[in-house]
């Protein structure tokens, strides 16, 4: 059982050590911040195609052509939700509680899926050990600029340099209790997964498109949701028609 906590656990290590650039880099140093937004969204957008996308739609493979469909109504889903928590949440929280909405939001099916990993090597029907530390790994250097995206804006906005950094780990956290869950809901969460990994895919896509977006742009919210609706669209076309 060590060894599957240690695979559990590795993401949210990955997030913490992101989270701790905000006691080596500079407050309102925007150079870095710009830089770190810009990496941290590449690995978001390559995250939700190869990491999520692709294998929730390789899940649903049993469903043919319309293999997209639990994908896309979990991507659907996460805008809603995504623009109601802009709406409404971030308005009083502040500019960056969008970004870590969205952040920990996506990290709770990717726990899920680590856990996964581990469960069905438990069983004896999945991949080998090293194949799911492998994929663990992956998803911890996937989550050190997450972090760091998390704890940097947080504490340029006012806050101290320990709470935004706790906010960063914070984020993480859902890691490995979606791991622990699916460890113990196996079957069931295997089911669920591909509708989680859209979910996942579609948080992080709505927020690289706020990070890439002016804050002062009218309607900007509208540009995101279109944005989300062609990508869907081009990704069940792409799916359904070979």
């Amino acid at each position: 059982m060590l060894t599957v906590f240690a695979g559990i656990i590795l993401p949210f290590l990955g997030t913490a050590f992101g989270a701790a650039a905000v006691f080596i880099l500079r407050k309102n140093d925007e150079a870095p911040e710009k830089a770190l937004g810009g990496f941290a969204s590449g690995v978001m957008v390559a995250a939700s195609v190869w990491s999520l996308i692709i294998p929730g739609i390789d899940m649903s493979s049993a469903r043919g052509r319309l293999a997209f469909l639990p994908v896309v109504s979990g991507m659907v889903l996460s805008f809603a939700v995504m623009t109601l928590s802009e709406k409404i949440p971030a308005r009083r929280q502040g500019k960056t509680s969008l970004q870590v909405f969205a952040v920990t939001l996506h990290n709770f099916p990717e726990g899920m899926a680590v856990g996964l990993m581990f469960a069905m090597w438990l069983r004896g029907d999945g991949e080998g050990l090293a194949a799911c530390f492998t994929f663990s790994l992956a998803i911890a250097l996937q989550n050190i600029p997450e972090g760091a995206i998390i704890s940097m804006p947080c504490h340029s906005a006012g806050e101290s340099r320990h709470r935004a950094f706790f906010k960063g780990v914070a984020s993480g956290a859902v890691e490995p209790l979606g791991a622990v869950l699916t460890l113990a809901a196996t079957g069931f969460a295997q089911r669920l997964l591909p509708v989680l990994f859209g979910f996942a895919a579609g948080a992080m896509l709505y927020a690289v498109c706020e990070v890439l977006s002016q804050k002062s742009e009218k309607h900007a919210f509208i540009s995101r949701l279109c944005f989300g609706f062609g990508f869907c669209l081009m990704m069940s076309m792409d799916v359904a028609l070979g």
